[in-house]
């Protein structure tokens, strides 16, 4: 199977070669070259997934979308569907939606590895109007990411991001502290 290089590279990132980076990599390309960048160095691209599969890690290596940096946003959906953005072009994003039977599996006969391969080269290879839904989309672009200073939670007196603390009878506790379910609390 021909692989292209920064494929390759995406899966030795990953982990292994299967077809949810396949995914995430021809989405990934075509969003960027529709919207004509490059990887992103900071936060000037943003991509929104509706998953948390191995496609998400095509996205982090080829876009350079983090949640680290804050670029990369997760919404559990299920959906192999990313919407990419860029803050130089600012209400304006490409969303590439997984169309239904965009990998058709082979016969029952053919050995499963074969069949990932088919897959792989398939998502790869063939037109992306067979694989994705692409569309330029209205889009409003998330707050760029704000380093908030950590304060120790009064449970468990681990430092957490001040803005994400519970205030709880009068004391400020990290989330998992404030629902009894940090794993260092004593039992109920």
């Amino acid at each position: 199977m021909d692989i292209p290089e920064d494929l390759r590279a995406a899966a030795e990132f990953h982990g292994h070669m299967c077809p949810g980076l396949a995914i995430g990599y021809r989405a990934t390309k075509e969003a960027m070259e529709r919207m004509g960048i490059d990887r992103s160095g900071d936060e000037e691209l943003v991509c929104v997934v509706e998953n948390d599969s191995c496609s998400v890690d095509a996205v982090q290596f080829l876009a350079g979308c983090t949640f680290g940096k804050g670029n990369l946003i997760f919404r559990d959906y299920g959906k192999q569907v990313f919407t990419f953005a860029s803050r130089y072009r600012p209400g304006k994003a490409v969303r590439a939606s997984l169309k239904p039977g965009a990998f058709v599996p082979a016969g029952e006969d053919v050995d499963p590895t074969r069949r990932r391969e088919q897959a792989i080269e398939r998502l790869v290879k063939a037109p992306i109007q067979e694989i994705f839904i692409v569309d330029e989309i209205d889009f409003e672009l998330p707050p760029e990411a704000v380093i908030c200073p950590s304060v120790p939670c009064e449970d468990c007196g681990e430092p957490t991001m001040q803005t994400k603390l519970v205030e709880v009878g009068g004391r400020r506790l990290c989330r998992p502290c404030s629902r009894g379910e940090h794993p260092l609390s004593p039992p109920s």
